[in-house]
């Protein structure tokens, strides 16, 4: 298939952060990891978000990606990244397409209460179980790619997979957008029973929505749970999933590649927040959020919108 501007910039922009792994410090690799893992979890949020759903669960599937990579090296003695993403991915559709029946029911604010019920559930679930190390958790084997053990280089490995995933999986969703699906998905949200009288199925669209958004979650879950080396029950409670919710509305829905710059940005304030006001650093992050939603209430994303129109604007 041919690729568009935006899917090349997309690829480009992954090949070369992909490549700054050999001239970026440590610690901003390690940042920009999460980040990008946390930006594929809120990829899953804004493709519900198009559809007019708002998910405060999201965790739950997150945590499900990091436990399954996580138990797959600590009971099943397996360390392929390839492997264990894949299953996790497998393991995230399944439970999503069992809830989804459930939850592709409901609208508004009870479809935000149910996804967050069943996330506090797991957590739950997990809190409890000794065998998973209860409310500590576990650690991650290091992890290997078709026999290769990247050995020191790990935390580059991951990197650089994480790069060029989220670069892949943009690239998917920004086609999903453009697709017959995608567009459905924006008329479900403006006028639900318009899109009934032409046929089409609101519910088993915002089905595929939901097992896609949990797929994408699930994949950021691995990844993250490969880049620090760890996973506990933390990653499914609810101030993790309104986490997702936060960054989210900062980048809004715009563009493909505005959860990452969001989650970017979050990331780096929450960094130099608890750096230097360790014991306000919730506080800034509202103090950010509450000027997004004044200032930029279609996100951070807006502002391209608005330089780009300046900028095609005819003298």
């Amino acid at each position: 298939m041919r690729l568009d501007r935006t899917e090349l910039l997309l690829l480009g922009a992954g090949v070369v952060l992909a490549l700054g792994a050999f001239v970026l410090p440590g610690w901003l690799t390690f940042l920009l990891t999460i980040a990008f893992a946390k930006g594929l979890v809120i990829q899953g949020v804004v493709v519900q978000m198009r559809a007019g759903l708002v998910s405060f669960g999201q965790g739950l599937y997150y945590c499900i990606g990091g436990y399954v990579v996580g138990m797959g090296g600590h009971f099943a003695k397996v360390s392929d990244a390839a492997l264990l993403l894949a299953a996790a991915v497998a393991a995230a559709i399944v439970v999503a397409m069992i809830l989804g029946l459930l939850l592709t029911r409901y609208r508004e604010i009870f479809f935000a209460m149910l996804s967050l019920a069943f996330s506090m559930i797991l957590f739950g679930v997990l809190a409890k179980s000794q065998s998973l190390g209860s409310t500590d958790g576990f650690n991650v084997r290091a992890p290997t790619l078709f026999g290769w053990a990247p050995a020191a280089n790990a935390k580059l490995f991951v990197y650089v997979a994480t790069c060029l995933l989220a670069a892949v999986v943009a690239v998917f969703l920004h086609r999903f957008a453009r697709s017959g699906l995608g567009s459905v998905c924006e008329a479900i949200r403006e006028n639900e029973v318009r899109v009934e009288y032409l046929g089409v199925s609101p519910r088993w669209t915002l089905y595929a929505t939901y097992v896609l958004a949990a797929a994408t979650s699930a994949l950021g879950g691995g990844l993250t749970a490969f880049a620090t080396g760890h996973v506990d029950p933390e990653m499914a409670y609810w101030t993790t999933s309104g986490e997702f919710v936060f960054i989210a509305l900062l980048g809004g829905t715009g563009h493909v590649a505005a959860p990452f710059l969001a989650a970017t940005l979050f990331s780096f304030v929450r960094t130099y927040a608890i750096e230097f006001v360790p014991h306000s650093w919730q506080m800034i992050l509202g103090f950010v959020l509450l000027g997004i939603i004044v200032f930029l209430p279609k996100g951070l994303w807006s502002l391209f919108t608005r330089f780009s129109n300046k900028g095609a604007r005819p003298a």
